[in-house]
């Protein structure tokens, strides 16, 4: 059996990543539950904790530049859980765009293989991430 590139903690950390995702996204439909919102929070970081190191976290989520993205997840997730769901989560989103928005377009790279709905994706996270493309691609 071929042995993949991720070691066990980090596959752990993809787990919880996507369940943290899952909550979210289900937290969403049952219009904004609080509880749910905060697991979703809580698997999440979490799982990103497992995937990259405690330190790299930490480093991460302490730059100079994302201080801005960090203090709006924090206080949208602090929001959700003083039972303001719906505008905790738009802040927390704000945070999120903030802190890996110069992700959007190797996510959009990515998913530009898909077969049918993969170069629809691919442009609208481009057009999404703005003016935070790479250096080399072409504009």
């Amino acid at each position: 059996m071929p042995t993949m590139w991720l070691s066990d903690n980090q596959k752990i950390g993809v787990i919880f990543c996507s369940a943290g995702a899952l909550f979210l996204f289900g937290g969403v439909l049952m219009f904004f539950d609080r509880s749910l919102l905060a697991m979703g929070n809580i698997l999440f970081l979490i799982g990103l904790t497992l995937i990259i190191g405690v330190e790299k976290t930490f480093a991460f989520f302490s730059r100079r530049q994302k201080l801005k993205g960090t203090a709006a997840f924090v206080a949208g997730i602090l929001l959700i859980l003083l039972r303001w769901p719906l505008t905790g989560f738009i802040i927390e989103l704000y945070g999120l765009f903030i802190l890996f928005g110069d992700f959007l377009v190797t996510i959009g790279q990515f998913a530009g293989n898909i077969p049918v709905v993969g170069p629809y994706i691919r442009t609208a996270l481009e057009a999404l991430a703005g003016g935070r493309r790479n250096a080399e691609l072409p504009v």
